[in-house]
């Protein structure tokens, strides 16, 4: 079955670099064309606000509308506007063809207007994939959705290099990423034990917070310091703030942290306890407590063969299951169910190599 892929990520700019997850789906019974984007996405780091403006919208249907069009069999979508901009024009065209939005995160559930138009633009989408066991019955409620279209399969990135040692010198822990961040939590701890610390993060999650003399928080730094804090650190922390209206957090981090095989803590709330085994490929603390949290960075901090053991547990478990082989795999699991449930509705022509504004990448046969 022939595939268009549509994701906010790939653009023309690096559309010859680009394949996703396509070449780890090993089924013989699907192709796929990359549907990219005209023009790079803003950085969500740089962006001054969460809300997708008019400008990003038309970006995300013109592409949507590219992926339906070209198509011979089915869409898939990554990221939630995509999937609603595909779901909203198979509804205006009438077509049957199926839908599979992966990675779909919202981050909060709107309410009013803005989940109407959810509830609306959604209803067509086939299969949901999202990346956190809670937001199958969180979506399933708010879209008024059978829980059965929504499929849990683990966050993935591809193989992290570790070309930085553990600082021994001079030690300390990190805490990378912004979102729902419980910070101070995590300076009220390295502030009791005088651990030093380095905290990667928007200025705008640290609006406020009083910030110990312990920690340093360098503002605006790259990808690649901050995956070097992150290997030269002792620790890796994601300290996190639950919360009801959050559908997940902090799923990037803690599997990045895991590929490189880092001793982890991490709070258990918002999706991370689908992550991280409790003792074995890291450790898990309870929300809101200072004291839990203080006492796993001072238990870590201090236990170098547990910190060795776990960081190796973790490499091992995310290769197993936060990789783009685990999840290209899949994803052909997913494409095979929902072309069978689709078979006897849709027509379907295989599709070849096509050159010029798409570029077609097909699995072997």
């Amino acid at each position: 079955m022939h595939w268009t892929v549509a994701a906010s990520f790939i653009h023309d700019l690096n559309l010859s670099t680009s394949a996703w997850l396509t070449p780890h789906v090993t089924s013989g019974r699907h192709q796929f064309t990359i549907i990219p984007r005209r023009a790079p996405l803003a950085s969500w780091h740089t962006r001054k606000t969460s809300v997708t403006n008019r400008k990003e919208w038309m970006d995300h249907w013109l592409q949507g509308s590219e992926a339906l069009q070209r198509t011979h069999g089915g869409v898939i979508t990554v990221f939630p506007q995509l999937a609603s901009a595909v779901g909203m024009q198979k509804q205006l065209s009438r077509k049957q063809t199926p839908i599979v939005a992966w990675l779909f995160n919202v981050g909060t559930c709107s309410s009013g207007m803005r989940r109407q138009f959810a509830k609306k633009s959604l209803q067509a989408i086939d299969r949901f994939v999202v990346h956190t066991q809670r937001e199958r019955q969180i979506y399933s409620e708010w879209l008024d959705l059978p829980i059965e279209r929504f499929e849990f399969v683990p966050y993935q990135v591809p193989e992290m290099p570790v070309t930085y040692a553990e600082n021994t010198t001079e030690p300390f822990i990190t805490a990378l990423g912004s979102a729902h961040r419980d910070f101070p939590a995590l300076f009220q701890a390295v502030k009791t034990l005088n651990i030093p610390t380095v905290v990667a993060a928007s200025r705008r999650s640290l609006e406020g917070v009083s910030i110990p003399d312990q920690v340093q928080t360098p503002f605006d730094i790259g990808k690649q310091d901050c995956l070097r804090l992150a290997q030269e650190a002792r620790i890796n922390v994601v300290p996190m703030v639950p919360n009801e209206r959050v559908t997940a957090a902090g799923q990037v981090t803690i599997v990045e942290a895991m590929r490189m095989g880092r001793a982890l803590i991490a709070t258990r709330c918002n999706g991370a306890e689908d992550y991280i085994i409790h003792g074995e490929t890291g450790l898990l603390v309870e929300p809101h407590s200072v004291e839990d949290l203080t006492n796993a960075i001072q238990q870590l901090w201090e236990d170098h063969e547990l910190r060795d053991r776990l960081g190796q547990n973790a490499m091992q478990y995310a290769t197993e299951h936060f990789s783009d082989q685990a999840a290209g795999a899949a994803l052909g699991r997913i494409l095979d169910e929902v072309a069978s449930q689709v078979g006897g509705k849709v027509s379907f022509r295989s599709a070849s190599p096509t050159n010029g504004h798409s570029f077609a990448r097909l699995t072997p046969p």
